[in-house]
């Protein structure tokens, strides 16, 4: 394995100029202009303030070579006086402002880059992992905030040099363009190491991400892991990408800590000149003592911006960084573009496939190629076939998480493509092989899409389902905690919530993948209940893997390699003997009342 194995960019990220993402950093700034404004004028007084000190202490100097008195002495502490308490109250009011801001900016930055995940379609994270996302949403925009807040202080510093720079010009051009004349050779070294600091920095992004993804993963498949006894193994994993970060960011630190020693090497030989020069000056009387120590002293101000730029060019390097990150997430296009926004009426549920070709990327092979089928509305079909005939990719389709490449899919007449799909949406019901339950209770879990359904109301639809007995057995009825991913419940009564879910609903178009996992007979009659009730007066795609689903069914339709090979009633099918007479014997007839008869009756005889 390479050292920058996996620290790729992902194929959604983008390059940005420097004036491209300023430019899109304006824009997020722009609705607080008041407060900005509000900001640099703090920002201003702070600069003069501190600029004015060391004037004012170079006045002091050359006051001792004079006649000087206590009521000099006492004006010269109370000027410095009210220039720190002034500076401090700027101070304190323009971060008190800035922590504002930066954290309204970076909650609609947050805002932005999770509302265009969630707007990406299903192929977007078959792709890509989630727990990177979750890094560019998180990690990266909290990196963006506290890179604002050193530019801040980098601009009062840099505004504190152009005021003592146009002071110093006024009181001696010579020795200001010597101390000048310094200044480029120190933009030149930060500037050179600028390109090198941003490739570090973004490694050493990604490779956190990579550590943050692989957290993710260990922690949502635990169960399976302890189940196989790979916790070392998974160890192992998080260890090298940990391990990898680790490696990448030390070097990251090797390159930037270069910058300094660099510049403080600079800043002696600066101040080594001045201080000769300077001197000369003074003995030839063509400056005095305080003009000397005051450029002197300028020195410092002119260096600290710069040395301080070069200290945090780290955090600068990984703010822009971490922007480029998130707005590649917030740019990147999504597969599933529609055409129009047409709201969606009430639904009578009519879907056709009119010659549609689709596969999930350029590499693959069609899943479906020039497929047609017509289901009427209200009507239940049944698909059926092996694994990769194209049956879920059916029922993607028809809830619109993945792009076909040719042909219609038709809603109603009405191309799905021209359709608002929050409108769409909201008259689709969908349960997964997999019943996916959010953290809470089980009532919240029904009621997730419908908040306008009372708890009178749902209560009635458990207690519907088998007198409400799987209700009964749990502890706190509705308000038993599910846990996570719905773990403290069996699948059976996953499935049944997942059932109930869309039940409240009350779609117009039902897709159910049914879940191959083996349940009690007594479950299976409580999950075939809530299944009816749905059933009737929709439209329903079953991807079924129960015989007693695919026997209800108006119509079964047999796909094989994407092509339907066969359509009709059960017991039809069966008597034809083609393929679905084969699946029978396969997976379904082992189900079947007669088979479990004669298995008794068999067990018996021997």
């Amino acid at each position: 394995m390479s050292f920058f194995a996996g620290l790729d960019t992902e194929a959604y990220d983008r390059k940005y100029t420097d004036r491209q993402l300023a430019g899109r950093m304006a824009t997020y700034f722009r609705p607080y202009a008041r407060s900005l404004v509000a900001v640099v004028v703090l920002l201003l007084i702070i600069a003069v303030s501190s600029a004015l000190s060391p004037i004012i202490v170079a006045r002091g100097v050359d006051l001792l070579g004079s006649d000087i008195t206590w009521q000099s002495i006492l004006l010269l502490c109370a000027a410095i006086l009210f220039i720190g308490v002034l500076s401090w109250g700027a101070n304190w009011g323009r971060r008190r402002l800035t922590a504002r801001l930066i954290g309204d900016i970076i909650l609609n930055i947050r805002t932005d880059a999770f509302q265009a995940s969630m707007d990406h379609d299903l192929s977007f994270y078959d792709e890509f992992s989630s727990g990177r996302i979750v890094s560019r949403i998180t990690s990266d925009t909290q990196e963006f905030g506290q890179t604002v807040t050193l530019v801040t202080d980098l601009i009062s510093q840099i505004i504190e040099v152009v005021f003592l720079s146009i002071v110093l010009l006024t009181i001696n051009v010579r020795l200001s363009l010597i101390l000048f004349s310094i200044l480029p050779v120190i933009f030149l070294v930060v500037l050179g190491f600028r390109k090198w600091a941003r490739i570090v920095t973004r490694r050493g992004m990604r490779a956190m991400a990579n550590v943050n993804a692989a957290i993710k993963e260990t922690v949502s498949g635990i169960a399976v892991a302890k189940n196989f006894r790979q916790e070392a193994s998974i160890f192992g994993e998080f260890d090298q990408a940990n391990k990898q970060s680790y490696k990448v960011n030390v070097q990251r630190g090797f390159v930037l800590s270069m910058v300094f020693p660099v510049l403080n090497g600079l800043g002696g030989i600066g101040t080594a000149i001045l201080v000769f020069l300077g001197g000369m000056s003074v003995i030839q009387g063509l400056v005095t003592v305080g003009v000397w120590y005051l450029f002197i002293q300028s020195l410092d101000y002119f260096f600290f911006p710069v040395l301080n730029l070069s200290a945090f060019w780290a955090q600068v390097q990984a703010g822009l960084s971490a922007a480029e990150r998130t707005f590649g997430l917030i740019d990147a296009e999504t597969k599933v573009v529609q055409t129009a926004s047409l709201p969606s009426p009430q639904l009578k549920g009519e879907i056709v496939f009119d010659r549609l070709t689709f596969q999930y990327s350029q590499a693959n092979e069609p899943v479906l190629d020039n497929f047609d089928l017509h289901i009427q509305p209200g009507e239940n079909i049944a698909l059926v076939g092996h694994t990769g005939a194209g049956k879920s990719s059916i029922a993607r389709l028809i809830a619109r998480f993945y792009e076909y490449q040719s042909g219609n899919l038709l809603i109603d007449g009405v191309n799905i493509r021209t359709l608002d799909l929050s409108s769409y949406r909201s008259q689709l019901g969908i349960v997964s092989q997999s019943p996916f339950l959010f953290s809470g209770t089980i009532g919240e879990n029904i009621c997730y899409a419908c908040a306008q359904v009372d708890l009178k109301t749902i209560e009635e639809m458990a207690y519907s389902i088998g007198d409400g007995e799987w209700l009964e057995s749990l502890p706190q009825g509705l308000d038993t905690q599910v846990g996570e991913r719905g773990s403290r419940l069996s699948m059976g009564q996953r499935q049944i919530v997942s059932l109930l879910r869309v039940l409240a609903q009350q779609p117009a178009i039902f897709i159910l993948d049914e879940a191959t996992a083996s349940i009690d007979p007594f479950t299976e009659w409580q999950i075939q209940q809530a299944l009816g009730m749905i059933l009737t007066g929709t439209t329903s795609i079953l991807i079924a893997h129960r015989l007693s689903t695919v026997k209800a069914a108006d119509r079964i339709i047999v796909l094989e390699r994407g092509r339907i090979i066969e359509e009709g009633g059960h017991q039809y099918l069966l008597d034809r003997g083609g393929h679905y007479a084969s699946l029978y014997n396969t997976y379904f007839r082992h189900q079947s009342l007669e088979y479990v008869e004669q298995s008794r009756k068999f067990a018996f005889s021997d």
